[in-house]
C-alpha cells in the first residue's frame, strides 16, 4: 500500500509539473531609424513683400553752441583689468 501511494503521488507531481510550462514570448527588437544621405538643395523661395514704412519722426531742438576750448587734449587711460 505504501508503494501504491508513493507511486500515485510521484505520478501526480510529474503530471502537474509537465502541464505547467510557461509560454516563451520573444519580443521583437525595436527598429532603429538610420538617416540616409542628404538630398539635393531645394530651390530658393520667392521674395517676401516689403514691410510697412513707419512715419518720419519729429526733428528735436538744437542745443546751444559750446565755448571754444584751449586746445588741450586729455587722454583718459582705462583702468587695468585684473
Amino acid at each position: 500500500m505504501n508503494h501504491t501511494l508513493l507511486i500515485s503521488a510521484l505520478l501526480a507531481t510529474l503530471s502537474l509539473a509537465a502541464c505547467d510550462k510557461p509560454t516563451v514570448v520573444t519580443v521583437p527588437a525595436t527598429p532603429v531609424a538610420v538617416p540616409g544621405p542628404a538630398g539635393p538643395q531645394g530651390e530658393t523661395g520667392s521674395q517676401g513683400a516689403t514691410g510697412y514704412q513707419g512715419n518720419e519722426g519729429v526733428q528735436g531742438e538744437t542745443g546751444e553752441t559750446g565755448e571754444t576750448g584751449d586746445q588741450t587734449t586729455v587722454i583718459v587711460v582705462p583702468a587695468e583689468a585684473n
